[in-house]
C-alpha cells in the first residue's frame, strides 16, 4: 500500500478571473451560493460531478482543466 494521499487541487479562481467574473456572476450562473464557490476555490469542498461540468460549461473549459489530482506524502 502506498502512503500517499490524493487531493483535488483547483485552477477554477484563475480561470474565472481570466473570464472577468466575480464569484458571485459565476454562482448565480449555475445556481449555486457565493460561499460554494469560495470553498471550491479554497480546496474545502469537492464539487460534485454535475457541478463541475457546469463550471466547465460557463467557464469554456474543460473539467481537466478546472481540477486535477495532487498527491501528497503521508
Amino acid at each position: 500500500m502506498s502512503n500517499t494521499e490524493t487531493e483535488i487541487g483547483s485552477n477554477l479562481r484563475k480561470i474565472r478571473v481570466v473570464k472577468g467574473l466575480t464569484q458571485a456572476q459565476l454562482a448565480e450562473a449555475i445556481s449555486v451560493s457565493r460561499q460554494t464557490i469560495n470553498y471550491i476555490e479554497q480546496g474545502t469542498y469537492c464539487p460534485s460531478t454535475k457541478l463541475a461540468l457546469q463550471l466547465a460549461r460557463i467557464l469554456e473549459t474543460t473539467v481537466e482543466e478546472l481540477f486535477f489530482l495532487k498527491e501528497e506524502r503521508k
